[in-house]
């Protein structure tokens, strides 16, 4: 999402005027897009954010903005006095406040404001950065800001807002443009993308938006992400097994795998209900990929309880696990009413436990592949080797001497990791004669 909303923001700056360059002291203008969702985050950004102090003394004419969960929907006023030499405060996802300081106020908040939305869109385009336009293959279109789901270790929601779903013809124009400028795949993003439309009176829902966009020109790839296991319906699971260009891989959340400890989390569904739901995934989408993520140590998580977790990764065997260990984060639910009473070092210890577990499995999935032919999107060029992935997010690394950016071509799996994979190409890039 920060990626997505940096992107806005380059793109305004350069629509008035701007350009944009990699040594900080040239810089006129200074935006931090933070990030908060755990506190290691936070306490980075703002370490950056006062090491930017000495250049605001040396030039008092540099702006400096810092925008994204930092701030907040309502965090402004509490930075501002932490912060007194930072010049503009904004919103998640919102370049307003900075479009309208920088104009002097002729243009007021991206939600509000038809003036500041012609400013990130021309000729109804989302028209990307200059330094990305014609070198992205892949692009991120946010169709959901903020989230009412309020699980009790998150802070998103008092951070980003209630949820909040972008119009169908907003996202499809957003998505021909970026395929007019060459992105070759597009990832929806939400807090929970499948509650997309849920806001809305007989508003759409996320299968529908996506055959839609199924037909747009240009677009080969469509992938999603991050789902809720209470909303992934069978709607969307017909429409991920029917159509060709929405790719099956699944981003899944489970968090933990005791049933306790899911309702401390306000999670809404049980360990059985979790696995059900890949099962039935897997019946429908048979060469689908799921990846999910787990939360180590929540308040009050026994060993026991945690095994249970153990158990369900083990016996699903899922293709990627984001795993974390909980921290305290102010303004949670978890923070306000539960102990923070697991030791750092049994976190630590059933990290590496499920770290270990899953290099093992991704290890056997990815063995299936050795010998097989699949398609991969390339995406760039990292040392004398290309890198794209395959419609179920397999990470793929050819050795070419064409340029391979932005093709989608079938592959031989030749070698295979737990990370990655390695290919041949099936056939050479045709030659263009001049």
């Amino acid at each position: 999402m920060n990626v997505a909303d940096s992107q806005r923001v380059g793109s305004s700056l350069e629509h008035l005027g701007y350009i944009l360059t990699e040594t900080i002291e040239e810089a006129d203008v200074i935006v931090l897009n933070t990030c908060v969702v755990r506190q290691s985050a936070e306490d980075k950004a703002m370490g950056r954010i006062t090491s930017l102090a000495p250049l605001k003394k040396k030039n008092p004419n540099l702006v400096i903005n810092v925008m994204g969960c930092m701030v907040g929907v309502r965090g402004a006023e509490k930075l501002r006095a932490r912060l007194p030499f930072v010049d503009v405060f904004s919103p998640p996802s919102d370049p307003g406040p900075l479009i309208s300081h920088l104009t002097q106020g002729e243009v007021q908040s991206l939600e509000d404001s038809e003036t500041t939305r012609r400013f990130l869109m021309m000729d109804e385009e989302l028209i990307l950065p200059i330094a990305e336009q014609g070198k992205l293959v892949s692009a991120h279109v946010p169709i959901v800001y903020g989230c009412s789901h309020a699980c009790t270790f998150c802070i998103i929601p008092s951070k980003r807002g209630g949820e909040r779903s972008r119009p169908v013809g907003d996202i499809v124009s957003e998505v021909r443009s970026l395929a007019r400028q060459g992105v070759k795949e597009i990832t929806l993003l939400g807090q929970i993308v499948d509650r997309y439309g849920k806001d809305i009176p007989d508003g759409p829902n996320l299968a529908a938006l996506l055959r839609v966009l199924h037909e747009v020109e240009g677009i080969e790839r469509v992938r999603f992400l991050t789902s809720h296991p209470n909303y992934f319906d069978d709607d969307l699971i017909q429409a991920i097994a029917e159509l060709p260009r929405i790719m099956p891989h699944i981003e899944l959340p489970i968090q933990a795998g005791d049933d306790e400890v899911l309702l401390n989390m306000k999670r809404g569904y049980t360990q059985q209900q979790y696995r059900d739901l890949v099962a039935k995934i897997r019946a429908q989408i048979p060469n689908c990929s799921i990846a999910t993520d787990i939360i180590v140590g929540f308040p009050g998580e026994t060993e026991e309880q945690f095994m249970e977790t153990h158990r369900v990764l083990s016996d699903l065997k899922l293709d990627v696990v984001h795993l974390a260990r909980y921290s305290l984060r102010e303004g949670t639910v978890a923070t306000r009413r539960m102990e923070d009473n697991v030791p750092e070092e049994d976190k630590l210890r059933r990290l590496h436990m499920l770290d270990d577990l899953q290099e093992q499995i991704v290890a056997e999935i990815n063995k299936k592949y050795l010998g097989e032919i699949v398609e991969v999107l390339f995406e760039d060029k990292v040392k004398d080797r290309w890198r794209g992935r395959t419609p179920t997010n397999k990470l793929v690394f050819v050795e070419s001497n064409d340029d391979l950016k932005g093709k989608v071509l079938p592959v031989t799996i030749t070698w295979t990791g737990p990370w990655s994979m390695q290919a041949q190409l099936l056939h050479q890039p045709a030659l263009i004669s001049l």
